[in-house]
């Protein structure tokens, strides 16, 4: 798990505690020096984050195996891409566990397309009532529908959205995540969750 082998960097949280201003302008500090070739630096923000990380990554999966590995995954990426990184859109910390959650999310989809391709075999030779058939295309458009209605809320609305109803947080999981008051997340899951209503009502 932690492939520097290191004792967290004093002053910056690896808990789940919301971090504080000066910790969250360290770790935008970090990942601006990571995204110059700063292999130190980066070893500092992996120190200070892992943790809550790899606490993201286990939430999702559901595999403590799984998990080292999505967060070994979503560290190359952020090592890969941290020149990308805007402080004016989120904090460091939250830019790090959207990472995090988009790659546990690939990871469990990935699992799930698996295990239909090991019974692909009996599937393909099974009469298949029309019935299922239909429900099975509902079910289709009815995804595709909450995926284009995503697609349409703020980036702040839609992160919270996610670790909320996909990743399973509380809203005080969710606030300290993404470094926010308690208030703020629950606002923008709200105002997300009206948004996205609204936006499905227009596609009926």
């Amino acid at each position: 798990m932690r492939p520097f082998g290191r004792a967290a960097s004093a002053g910056v949280p690896s808990t789940g505690a919301p971090a504080s201003p000066a910790a969250a302008d360290h770790l935008a500090e970090l990942l601006r020096r990571s995204a110059r070739g700063d292999q130190q630096a980066f070893a500092d923000l992996y120190d200070a984050t892992s943790s809550r990380v790899y606490g993201l990554a286990v939430r999702v999966v559901r595999d403590q195996a799984q998990a080292e590995e999505v967060t070994q995954e979503a560290f190359l990426e952020v090592w890969r891409t941290a020149a990308r990184f805007d402080r004016d859109r989120g904090s460091a910390l939250s830019w790090l566990m959207t990472i995090c959650h988009r790659k546990a999310v690939d990871r469990v989809r990935s699992a799930e397309a698996s295990s239909r391709r090991d019974t692909s075999y009996h599937q393909q030779n099974t009469t298949v009532d029309h019935d299922v058939t239909a429900d099975a295309a509902h079910a289709s458009l009815e995804a595709k529908r909450v995926r284009d209605a995503l697609a349409g809320l703020t980036d702040a609305q839609r992160e919270a959205l996610e670790l909320a109803y996909f990743g399973g947080y509380t809203h005080r999981e969710v606030a300290s995540m993404l470094d926010l008051p308690v208030g703020t997340a629950k606002t923008r899951i709200r105002d997300g969750l009206i948004r996205l209503r609204d936006k499905m009502g227009v596609a009926e």
